[in-house]
């Protein structure tokens, strides 16, 4: 068995490098710069408009309204995407970014969060565009869509729209288990009992995998059963109160520990623009990181931390009672710039405020565990609460990635399979918590970074070919909002649906 796994991770060690290093980055990168300047640097440009459209509209009503049949507000899209995107990546993924390729990877983090502010923005606006009701009435909407129905209307590209649908389908269920469930909860269960049982002996019952492991996984298990066996609209109402409150309650936290080391935030900010470009060996005594290591732990963590280029968020972007694409992707704009730019830059300014970076040579001292990095920065300042304040941070982040990532997969089923394998889904995804409890070998995790890589793929090349309409769909809102133009709006690929989101908008709905 111990031989099987070897090969297993050497085999998916060959395919990751070559999805994310090889393949994956040039896209992500590629289409994200492709965007931002087809669109005019919307996220730049526009920055007043978006913001008065997003967070600064969070107290309206129409931004909370959900009264279309089968939809979820604006704002519960948002939160239940913000619930999949703030999840481990944030906190051990930030780390473990800075300890494997150094300050610099911050750097290339903010880099491809500003590119990624476009893609997620491309990605809703061709969800919304291409989205359509099913037969329980519900929005239906993601990558699999655009790319059946839109890069598939294309000459010649009928059949690889339906296969790179299907693909993009199949390698997001695989990866709801994997980075969406398994892994998720398996570093919840590490926290925990590092926080709170490290001084319990407590019996092995599956291998090395402890009682209070399995207990935590059970209550795990029973608590997300009653929340996503309802389907998005409890799993909505949860993000919608749980996500705020988490986020500014950690954002709080680290301000804290951030102004307890006011007197290192130049060295900090320093030592990440010093080291962007990689990090010599310093008198033959540590060893170097190269430029490729910095520029692919910065990106890969940050693509894997607010998702853009995925095409995953668009799934629950497009439940959205928004009439208007731009609108929802507008909301994709906010999602990256409230993952990256302010929840993982606050853990970058944490970990390199620890002490266990050196900002002279960036350099990781020995023994640093990524996985339990940040907990010990904030038990430096606040003792042992600050250790189970990110116990419990960790157990929330982690947790509503669990049920974000559980309607990504029940989007891609219900594509697949149609409504009913969604309940058979759902099940087996509820049972498997327990095994992300018990599970002690990282492969699991690996393998299911390779299928999050895997769905990147489809989905890019369904954002770079289409950005046509993207430029299309953002002139004629520019035009009618901005612009003050009377002009037709362009709503839905599909003409019935277009008459009645005219309609809507016609009475001021967006």
């Amino acid at each position: 068995m111990k031989g099987f796994l070897e090969l297993l991770a050497e085999i998916n060690g060959k395919v990751n490098d070559f999805v994310w290093v090889q393949v994956g980055l040039i896209l992500l990168f590629g289409a994200g710069l492709l965007m931002t300047i087809v669109t005019r640097a919307f996220q730049v440009s526009h920055l007043r408009h978006w913001w008065s459209k997003t967070i600064a509209s969070v107290f309206k009503k129409d931004t909370h309204n959900k009264k279309d049949k089968g939809s979820v507000s604006q704002f519960q899209a948002l939160c239940t995407a913000l619930a999949a995107t703030i999840g481990t990546g944030n906190i051990a993924g930030v780390a473990a970014a800075i300890v494997i390729g150094g300050p610099g990877a911050v750097f290339w983090m903010w880099i491809m969060a500003f590119l990624g502010m476009m893609t997620n923005f491309s990605e809703n606006v061709l969800g919304i565009y291409y989205r359509r009701k099913n037969k329980q009435g519900e929005w239906s909407g993601g990558p699999m869509y655009y790319l059946r129905d839109g890069l598939g209307k294309k000459k010649g590209c009928k059949a690889l729209g339906r296969v790179l649908a299907v693909l993009f389908a199949i390698f997001a269920i695989l990866a709801s288990f994997g980075i969406g469930n398994l892994g998720q909860i398996n570093k919840i269960v590490i926290n925990m009992e590092s926080a709170f049982f490290s001084g319990v002996k407590a019996p092995n019952v599956v291998g090395d995998a402890s009682l209070i492991a399995l207990i935590i996984g059970l209550v795990l298990m029973v608590v997300a059963a009653l929340i996503i066996i309802g389907g998005l609209q409890r799993i909505a109402a949860v993000a919608e109160k749980v996500v705020p409150f988490m986020a500014v309650a950690y954002i709080i936290g680290c301000l804290v520990v951030f102004f307890t080391h006011i007197g290192h935030v130049g060295a900090i900010f320093a030592s990440i623009f010093r080291f962007a470009f990689g990090i010599k060996a310093v008198g033959g005594a540590a060893v170097g990181i190269t430029l490729k290591m910095v520029i692919t732990q910065g990106c890969k963590r940050g693509a894997f931390s607010n998702e853009a280029g995925l095409g995953s968020s668009v799934m629950v972007h497009s439940n959205s009672n928004v009439k208007e694409p731009v609108k929802q992707g507008m909301w994709g704009i906010f999602e990256v710039f409230a993952d990256t730019m302010l929840v993982c830059t606050m853990t970058a300014i944490v970990v390199l405020s620890s002490g266990a970076i050196d900002l002279e040579t960036g350099l990781a001292a020995a023994g640093t565990n990524d996985a339990t990095l940040v907990a010990q920065a904030f038990g430096n300042v606040f003792g042992k609460p600050g250790e189970w304040f990110i116990a419990i941070a960790m157990l929330l982040f982690a947790f509503t990635t669990v049920l974000g990532w559980s309607h990504y997969g029940s989007k891609a089923v219900e594509y697949l399979f149609g409504t009913l394998g969604v309940k058979i889904y759902r099940v087996i995804f509820v049972l498997l918590v327990v095994s992300g409890a018990l599970m002690t070998s990282s492969i699991a995790w690996d393998i299911s970074d390779t299928f999050n890589g895997l769905m990147m793929i489809p989905n890019l090349i369904g954002v770079i070919t289409l950005s046509p309409i993207v430029v299309k769909i953002v002139r004629n809102y520019v035009d009618r909002k901005i612009k003050g133009k009377d002009v037709k709006p362009v709503l839905s690929y599909d003409e019935e649906i277009q008459k009645v989101m005219e309609e809507a908008v016609r009475n001021g709905e967006e």
